[in-house]
C-alpha cells in the first residue's frame, strides 16, 4: 500500500473513531437530559413563585445539556453518521417523552380545565353552557379535580393540596365551600371548539377518575408526530434532519407539550401540517389544517400571512369555512355562549390596558402600547406577506410568530410551541431564545426579568442575522450540498 493510500486510510479510521465517539457521547448526554427531565417532573412539586428555585434548576440544567447534546449530535458527521443521528434524534424523543409525564403538571393547571371540558361533552353536554363552579354537573365530578374540603380545628372546610394546585372557591348556586385543581372556576371555558373536541376525544376513551396523564400521554404522541413530520420534511428537502433534535429533545417542549399537556401542541401540528401542504402547492387542504389550528386557539391565525403570497383567496376560504364548521354544533348547542370567557381573559392578562406589552411598554407605556403593538404587528404581517417565498414560508413563519412573541411578549411560553417547529425548518437555533425568555418570565414573575430576557433574545436574533447577512453563511445539508443563502429570509 503506497503512502498516500496509507495515510487516507488512517484518516477514515479517525473520522470513522471520531464520529462513533461523538455518537456514544450524544447518547450519554441524552440519558442525563432524561434523567434530568425525570426528577424534574417527580421531584420539584407545583410551581410556587415564591419559591420557584427547584424548577430554575432543572430549567437550566437541562437547557445547558440539551444545548450540549444537540452540539455533540452535530458532530456525528453525514456521511455514515447520518442514519445514527435520526435514530438518537428518535430514540431521545421517546425516551425524554416518557420522562416527562412521569409525574403532574408542574407550571400550569391548564389540563384541568382541559380534562373537565372532556369530560363534560362525554357525559353529553356543551362545555360553554356551565362553569366549573356551577352545581349543574356536580354528579360528573371526579375526586381528583374536585377534592373533598378538610375540616380545621374549628370545624370550618379548607382545601388541602400541594402549592397552588388545589384552589378554593364556592359552589353556585348553593355557596358552600368548593376545591378544584381548575384554574379560573368561576367563569365559562376559553377554548375553541377543534380544542375542545381534542378533549372530549382523549377523555373519551379513559374513565373519569384517569387524572392528568391522559393529556400527557396524548401530548407526547402530538409531540411526536411532529418530530416525525420535521425528519420527513427535512428528508424531503434534502436538508439536515438533524435539525430535528430542536424539537425532539428541547427541555421547553418537553414541559409545556407533554409535562404540562398544553394543547398548543396539536396547534403547532396543524400550522406546520398547513405550512407544508401550502409549500407543497395544496393551497385548499393547507387552508383546512390552517383553519382547524385557528379552531384549536385562535392564536394560530399569526400563521397565515406567510401562506397567502400566491392564491392566497383559496387558503383563506377554506380555513374561514373549516373554522366555521367547527363551530357549528357548539352554537347549535349553547348560542352566543360559545365565546366563553376570551373577552375577561383579554382584559385579565392585560392586552386591552397595554400592561402585558413588556418591550413596547418600555417605549409607549400605557394604553398606548396597545397601539404600537397593533401597528407593528400589522407592518410585520405585510412584510412577511410579501417576502415569504410560496414554495418555502418557513422563515416567512419564522419572523411572524417569532416577532409577534417578542411583540406580544405572552406572560404563558406555551405559546412559542408555534415557533420552534419552523427554528427547525429554518435551522435559525438563535430562535430558541424567545421560549427561553419567556419561561425565564414565567419561572421568575418580575417585569424586570421579563424585559431583561426578551431584549437578550431579540438583541441574539439580530445579532446573528446580522452577521448570516454580511458573510453570506451557507447551511450545509445533507450529502454535502449547500441550501438557503441567508438574507432577510
Amino acid at each position: 500500500m503506497s503512502k498516500p493510500a496509507a495515510s487516507a486510510d488512517v484518516a477514515t479510521r479517525r473520522s470513522r473513531g471520531r464520529r462513533t465517539a461523538a455518537v456514544v457521547a450524544t447518547a450519554v448526554l441524552l440519558a442525563a437530559l432524561t434523567a434530568l427531565t425525570l426528577l424534574g417532573t417527580t421531584s420539584v412539586g407545583f410551581f410556587d413563585p415564591a419559591d420557584a428555585g427547584g424548577l430554575v434548576f432543572f430549567a437550566v440544567a437541562s437547557w445547558v445539556v440539551f444545548a450540549a447534546a444537540v452540539l455533540l449530535l452535530f458532530r456525528t458527521g453525514r456521511a455514515g453518521g447520518g442514519r445514527a443521528s435520526v435514530v438518537l434524534v428518535l430514540v431521545g424523543a421517546v425516551a425524554l417523552g416518557g420522562a416527562a409525564l412521569a409525574g403532574p403538571p408542574t407550571t400550569s393547571t391548564d389540563s384541568a380545565r382541559y380534562a373537565w371540558d372532556g369530560i363534560v361533552q362525554v357525559a353529553g353536554h356543551s362545555p360553554y353552557d356551565h362553569t366549573p363552579a356551577d352545581q349543574a354537573y356536580a354528579s360528573l365530578r371526579p375526586d381528583w379535580l374536585y377534592p373533598a374540603p378538610v375540616l380545621d380545628d374549628g370545624g370550618h372546610p379548607q382545601c388541602v393540596g400541594e402549592g397552588s394546585r388545589v384552589a378554593r372557591t364556592l359552589n353556585v348556586p348553593d355557596f358552600s365551600v368548593l376545591c378544584t385543581t381548575i384554574n379560573r372556576p368561576q367563569v365559562p371555558t376559553i377554548y375553541p371548539p377543534a380544542a375542545e373536541l381534542y378533549f372530549a376525544a382523549v377523555r373519551a376513551v379513559v374513565p373519569a377518575d384517569a387524572p392528568y396523564w391522559p393529556l400527557q400521554a396524548s401530548g407526547l404522541l402530538l409531540s411526536l408526530g411532529v418530530t416525525a413530520a420535521l425528519l420527513l420534511a427535512l428528508r424531503k428537502r434534502e436538508l439536515d434532519p438533524r435539525w430535528a433534535a430542536l424539537w425532539a429533545w428541547c427541555p421547553f417542549v418537553l414541559s409545556e407539550a407533554v409535562t404540562n399537556s398544553h394543547v398548543d401542541v396539536l396547534a403547532a401540528l396543524l400550522v406546520l401540517v398547513a405550512t407544508l401542504l401550502v409549500a407543497g402547492g395544496r393551497r385548499w387542504r393547507g387552508g383546512i389544517a390552517l383553519g382547524a389550528a385557528i379552531a384549536v386557539k385562535l392564536v394560530p391565525v399569526i400563521a397565515a400571512p406567510a401562506l397567502l403570497r400566491r392564491q392566497p383567496w383559496k387558503v383563506i376560504v377554506a380555513a374561514s369555512l373549516t373554522f366555521a364548521v367547527l363551530y357549528v354544533p357548539y352554537v347549535l348547542l349553547s348560542g352566543i355562549g360559545v365565546i366563553g370567557y376570551l373577552p375577561g381573559y383579554l382584559s385579565e392578562e392585560g392586552y386591552d390596558d397595554g400592561t402585558r406589552f413588556a418591550l413596547v411598554s418600555l417605549v409607549a407605556p400605557g394604553s398606548a402600547s396597545v397601539v404600537v403593538a397593533a401597528l407593528l404587528m400589522l407592518l410585520l404581517a405585510v412584510v412577511v406577506w410579501r417576502r415569504s417565498d410560496p414554495a418555502s414560508p418557513f422563515t416567512g413563519q419564522l419572523w411572524m410568530i417569532g416577532g409577534t412573541m417578542l411583540i406580544v411578549t405572552p406572560h404563558y411560553s406555551w405559546y412559542a410551541l408555534l415557533l420552534v417547529p419552523f427554528i427547525v425548518m429554518t435551522g435559525r437555533w438563535e430562535w430558541l431564545a424567545v421560549p427561553l425568555a419567556l419561561t425565564a418570565g414565567l419561572l421568575l414573575p418580575e417585569l424586570w426579568i421579563a424585559r431583561l430576557t426578551l431584549l437578550a433574545a431579540g438583541a441574539l436574533v439580530a445579532v446573528v442575522w446580522m452577521r448570516r447577512h454580511r458573510f453570506g453563511v451557507r447551511r450545509a445539508r445533507v450529502g454535502g450540498r449547500t441550501n438557503l443563502t441567508v438574507s432577510w429570509r
